[in-house]
């Protein structure tokens, strides 16, 4: 098999690579439980939102770089 037939776009493997990797990155650091290291909650919201988003913005990446 053929890597080049298997894509039907060039950028289609880096833009699920990047999408993998946008993931893994929120979900380790939603692992390393960031709203334990700041006492102020305002500041644990927002990392938790960040984490979140980037998850959303990688799976996005993935679902954009898999649709024709």
């Amino acid at each position: 098999m053929n890597v080049t037939n298997r894509f039907s776009d060039r950028l289609e493997p880096v833009g699920i690579a990047v999408g993998v990797l946008l993931v893994l990155v929120a979900l380790g650091t939603l692992a390393g439980a960031p709203w334990t290291t700041k006492g102020d909650m305002l500041a644990s919201a927002i990392q938790v939102f960040g984490a979140v988003a980037t998850a959303g913005i990688g799976a996005l990446l993935i679902w954009l770089s898999r649709t024709d």
